[in-house]
C-alpha cells in the first residue's frame, strides 16, 4: 500500500497536458525517489502498537513497585544477597572437600584408629561452617565494593570487577602483610577480570 501511495504521488507530480494535446507519457519511476519514501527521510513513521503484534501493553509501575526496585538495586541488598549466596556455596564446598579428604577424623595420637561416623560428620560440619563464613565475607565485600565503585564511576563495565577484586583481595591479604596484600590484590583482580570476561 505504501508503494502504491508513492507511485500515485509521483504520477500526480507530473505537469498536466494542455487541452487538445495528447497526454505525455508518465515519467519513469526513479529508484532513488522510491527509496527515499520507503527507507529515507520521506518515510512516514508508524505508531508502534503492542496490540498489533499480539503483545500486552504494560501498565505504568506503581510507587510500591518502584520502591521495591530501588531496594533491590541498592548496595546493602546486593551485599546481603551475595553474603547469603556465599554462605550457602561455601558451606556446600566445605562439606564436599571434607567428604573427599582422607584425613577427616584422623587422630595423630592413634593413627591406626578408625574414626567414627559421628567424628567424621562433626569435622565435615566444622569445615563447612568455616568455608561458609569465609565465602560469605568475601562475597559481601566484593559485592558491596563493586556496587560502590559502579555508583561512583557511573558505568557498568569490566573495570568495576577488576577494581573491586583488587580492593577485596588486598583487604584480605593485608592481614598477612604488605606482600600478601599485593599478591591478593593482583590475583583477585585477575580472577575477577576472567570471570567477568567469561560471563559477558
Amino acid at each position: 500500500a505504501q508503494r502504491l501511495w508513492v507511485c500515485r504521488n509521483i504520477m500526480a507530480a507530473s505537469p498536466p497536458s494542455a487541452p487538445g494535446e495528447p497526454a505525455p507519457p508518465p515519467p519513469p519511476l526513479q529508484y532513488s525517489l522510491l527509496l527515499q519514501h520507503l527507507v529515507g527521510d520521506k518515510r512516514q513513521p508508524r505508531v508502534w502498537d503492542p496490540a498489533t503484534f499480539g503483545g500486552i501493553p504494560c501498565p505504568p509501575k506503581s510507587e510500591e513497585q518502584k520502591m521495591v526496585e530501588r531496594v533491590m538495586e541498592s548496595c546493602p541488598f546486593k551485599a546481603a544477597l551475595a553474603c547469603v549466596g556465599g554462605f550457602v556455596l561455601g558451606g556446600a564446598f566445605g562439606i564436599f572437600t571434607a567428604g573427599i579428604d582422607t584425613n577427616v577424623g584422623f587422630d595423630p595420637k592413634d593413627p591406626y584408629r578408625t574414626p567414627t561416623a559421628k567424628e567424621v560428620l562433626k569435622d565435615m560440619g566444622q569445615r563447612g561452617i568455616s568455608y561458609a563464613k569465609n565465602f560469605a565475607i568475601v562475597g559481601a565485600m566484593f559485592s558491596c565494593t563493586e556496587c560502590v565503585v559502579e555508583s561512583y564511576r557511573g558505568k557498568s563495565d569490566w573495570k568495576n570487577s577488576v577494581i573491586s577484586g583488587c580492593i577485596t583481595g588486598g583487604a584480605i591479604g593485608f592481614r598477612a602483610g604488605l606482600k600478601a596484600g599485593l599478591i591478593g590484590c593482583g590475583g583477585f583482580a585477575a580472577f575477577s577480570a576472567a570471570v567477568d570476561y567469561y560471563l559477558r
